[in-house]
């Protein structure tokens, strides 16, 4: 099968598509004929080799945390799914990535692909999705009538954020620069466009909770803390730069490590297929062109959710 991997930490140029043995499910595992997966920042932080404490992979290595695809093959003792099945996930850190034609994947990871977009759009969905779900509702608490500002609303995390929050009856404050301003807008009661406005000055009451998005420096990040009421909550996903907190107030920082879930993942599938959320693809390219994909996001000019489809998706 074809597989793009890299054998050593590097630039995108390390990046290289190569026949590789076809994998074999063992016991609990599912092997996946892959639909497809998609660009997230960590994957570059991975391939560079920046990641090598937190998230150690075996080289040579294939990247790729998304996975949508067609359940291929079982291995023992896996119950409830059944080969031809449509299934997403959110692939092991250290393990194996989906940029191949075929995958294995824990049988808990998986969840139901949604019904209701393409199989290959459905790799948009888990890593970014889980983050805006597992941000507000895990560690914020989000709940209806409470104000919530997402700083950094026009990235794919953001995206999410700001649909979930909204249907959760938050009212709900977005940063966002002009190349996404509209989108945000369609579900965000005010939009606040950061490339011309102060963040601090345009929020005119303080929110319930900050959902931080985006690589701002530190002095930036701290400042968020004011704009929030005593006992509410900060939630960080610039993992490199801790989440400030402000005891006096009751204010916690909290910084947020991804996780996989199956039960939420099948819950926004569900909220996909029903209206409630949208997801939004920037791009659909080939396999072959994921080094391409990672030179773009090395050089600031990747913008929106990028899908790398697999071969046998085409």
């Amino acid at each position: 099968m074809k597989a793009v991997r890299f054998h050593e930490y590097g630039g995108p140029e390390v990046l290289r598509q190569e026949e590789v043995e076809q994998p074999v499910p063992g016991a609990g595992q599912v092997r996946i004929r892959v639909a497809a997966t998609s660009f997230n920042a960590v994957d570059g932080n991975i391939r560079g080799g920046f990641m090598q404490g937190p998230i150690p992979v075996t080289l040579p290595h294939t990247p790729g945390l998304d996975l949508s695809g067609t359940v291929d093959a079982l291995g023992e003792g896996v119950r409830d799914i059944e080969v031809g099945d449509e299934v997403v996930g959110f692939l092991p850190m250290t393990g194996t990535g989906a940029s191949a034609e075929y995958v294995l994947a824990p049988a808990e990871i998986l969840a139901p692909a949604p019904k209701s977009i393409p199989l290959p759009d459905a790799a948009a969905l888990p890593v970014v999705g889980l983050t805006a779900w597992q941000a507000l509702f895990d560690h914020a608490r989000l709940t209806k009538g409470q104000r919530v500002l997402v700083n950094g609303a026009g990235g794919a995390v953001g995206g999410y954020a700001v649909q979930l929050a909204a249907r959760a009856g938050a009212y709900v404050i977005a940063t966002a620069g002009p190349r996404s301003g509209e989108r945000v807008r369609a579900h965000a009661d005010e939009v606040i466009d950061h490339t011309i406005t102060d963040v601090g000055t345009a929020v005119s009451e303080p929110v319930d909770v900050v959902l931080n998005l985006a690589p701002i420096d530190p002095e930036r990040l701290a400042a968020l803390l004011a704009l929030i009421r005593p006992g509410g909550v900060l939630v960080n996903t610039t993992v490199w730069m801790p989440a400030p907190s402000d005891e006096q107030r009751g204010v916690r920082g909290i910084d947020l490590f991804v996780r996989s879930d199956a039960d939420q993942l099948g819950r926004l599938a569900e909220l996909i297929d029903s209206g409630e959320l949208r997801v939004e693809v920037a791009r659909r390219v080939p396999l072959a062109e994921l080094p391409a994909v990672h030179a773009q996001a090395a050089a600031g000019e990747l913008h929106g959710k990028v899908v790398i489809v697999a071969p046998t998706a085409t």
